[in-house]
């Protein structure tokens, strides 16, 4: 993170907006944790005006396989800014691309703002090590595995499955596999998992 010389005006005002108590509605289901979240667009809605109200805006770029998180204030010319790496299984496939930035959009300016966008089933904190006994191992047979696919080529969230699942480096390069051909099967013809997927979904 790096900031300007001096925050005293924005820390206030930020205070200011998280004093607020604003609640953004979870209004979308992921289908692979069956856990709530706030989109991108519902936060964007959210959080606009009283932005405004408080003397903030933010502006977010990608960077190649990187993100940039501005936040500043208005009056003061103040700013914090933090860069996030995004993961892109596929860089050169534009719906790969799009849907890591869109992740690492909802997650970087939830995080600056302190906004609550998720709710959290993994509970990795609070359970310590007997999340890791109740991981089951991930492999092609599993009954999962379609489900894994389509919810990492949508969303590039590797974090989330390695919560849940355990994963070796031949698993994972299975996955890739399976993920490119998912969100390019024309090009790459589509494996048995990856054709059942595309049928679920459609």
């Amino acid at each position: 993170m790096t900031k300007s010389e001096s925050i005293a005006n924005l820390a206030k005002a930020l205070c200011q907006f998280q004093g607020m108590g604003i609640k953004v509605g979870k209004e979308e289901i992921n289908p692979f944790f069956k856990n709530k979240y706030a989109s991108l667009a519902n936060i964007l809605d959210t959080i606009a005006k009283p932005l405004s109200e408080c003397g903030l805006s933010f502006t977010q770029f990608p960077d190649g396989k990187s993100l940039t998180t501005i936040l500043m204030h208005s009056s003061s010319g103040e700013w914090i800014e933090s860069t996030y790496e995004m993961p892109i299984a596929k860089p050169n496939d534009p719906q790969a691309v799009g849907s890591a930035i869109t992740y690492a959009r909802r997650y970087a300016i939830g995080a600056v703002l302190g906004l609550n966008i998720d709710d959290d089933d993994d509970g990795n904190g609070a359970a310590g090590n007997k999340i890791e006994n109740q991981k089951q191992k991930l492999d092609y047979d599993h009954p999962k595995w379609n489900e894994v696919v389509k919810f990492l080529a949508d969303t590039q969230d590797w974090k989330k499955v390695e919560a849940k699942f355990i994963l070796t480096t031949d698993i994972v390069n299975e996955l890739q596999i399976d993920i490119a051909k998912y969100q390019d099967p024309v090009g790459h013809g589509l494996s048995a998992s990856a054709s059942q997927i595309q049928k679920k979904v459609k």
